[in-house]
């Protein structure tokens, strides 16, 4: 697998608070030639799965909460080489969604920083923990999401995207977090999504949306979009994968992403 290494052509800042936390912080995207980082204080960790350290509700690399979203827009525009700097420990959640992020380091532009070269994956890999399940393999960039709540509402919800920044910024980039009414009282409880109101997250109630939903199936397109991101700690531009995954969350995700690292490194 060949493919263009990109940087941004120039910085780009982010202020806001934290989606769980609550607290404020800017965030700055830098320019870089030693692939993707984040960097807080005088800790930096490199974006590679062993590096993850938490899967409750969102990923958490070393220090630094929430990185999803920024490294799923990193993703969706292939830029494979950045150096993400924080005044505090978790990403910014702006508006629960990537477009933010992408629109901003679109708008950056980007450095051509030369070709690299990573080995095909020889056989396809699965991530199995019933009712979960991800199937990855070499393939065009061809990714699925099957969303399934069972008996509750919505049920099952799916969405299939192609890879691509065009595709990226009208089919994912804009959806957002969600959560179900019946969780919010312990989400809060348990010190998580301090940081979210009504135009950051989406409400899933009984029947139907609380708020205004981007999309009929926004929350299996919010679910492919931390996909992209949780993924894209692999190392592997997301047009050379086909995926499909059914209920799978950070920690699944996560599993497969260092499934994919080791695959490449004939570790398995």
């Amino acid at each position: 697998m060949t493919y263009q290494r990109k940087t941004l052509a120039s910085s780009v800042s982010f202020e806001g608070i934290g989606l769980h936390s609550g607290a404020p912080v800017k965030m700055t995207v830098h320019p870089a030639e030693a692939g993707i980082a984040f960097r807080y204080g005088n800790d930096r960790f490199l974006a590679r799965p062993e590096n993850v350290t938490e899967t409750t509700r969102s990923t958490k690399l070393g220090t630094v909460s929430t990185i999803e979203h920024v490294m799923s827009a990193l993703a969706g525009l292939e830029i494979t080489d950045a150096e993400i700097e924080l005044d505090a420990p978790e990403v910014p959640g702006l508006d629960g969604s990537a477009m933010p992020f992408f629109d901003a380091i679109e708008q950056a532009g980007a450095t051509d920083l030369g070709t690299a070269e990573l080995p095909p994956l020889f056989r396809r890999l699965f991530v199995h923990e019933e009712p979960v399940k991800i199937a990855i393999s070499d393939g065009t960039g061809h990714w699925r999401y099957d969303y399934d709540t069972g008996e509750r509402w919505p049920n099952l919800q799916s969405f299939e995207f192609r890879a691509g920044s065009d595709s990226y910024r009208e089919q994912l980039a804009s959806a957002r977090t969600f959560a179900f009414l019946e969780e919010v009282p312990k989400i809060i409880a348990a010190g998580l999504g301090l940081g979210l109101d009504e135009s950051s997250v989406l409400i899933l109630g009984p029947e139907g949306y609380k708020n205004e939903a981007r999309f009929a199936d926004e929350p299996a397109r919010h679910k492919l979009l931390d996909l992209i991101g949780d993924l894209y700690l692999s190392g592997v531009p997301i047009r050379f994968l086909n995926v499909v995954a059914e209920k799978s969350g950070h920690r699944t995700n996560i599993s497969a992403a260092s499934m994919i690292r080791r695959a490449l490194e004939n570790k398995d």
